[in-house]
């Protein structure tokens, strides 16, 4: 479900362990995140977007354009 956010931690050599540091929790819980098997909140979707500069509509597969939006 959350294919994206595995590959682009992939893309950067991440370990699961390492951004569930970075987000505060545990490695099985950010685990259950790439599988889809736990809803992703809100808070750690948007740290996860910043993380990878690109926008919360990327992760979620919404749309295929990984630059962020321009902030106005």
């Amino acid at each position: 479900m959350y294919k994206r956010i595995r590959e682009l931690r992939e893309d950067r050599d991440l370990l699961q362990k390492d951004l569930a540091a970075y987000l505060h929790c545990s490695q099985v819980a950010y685990s259950r995140y790439e599988l889809g098997l736990r809803d992703i909140p809100t808070d750690v979707l948007i740290a996860l977007a910043k993380f990878h500069n690109t926008s919360t509509d990327y992760l979620l597969g919404l749309t295929d354009r990984k630059t962020p939006y321009p902030k106005e």
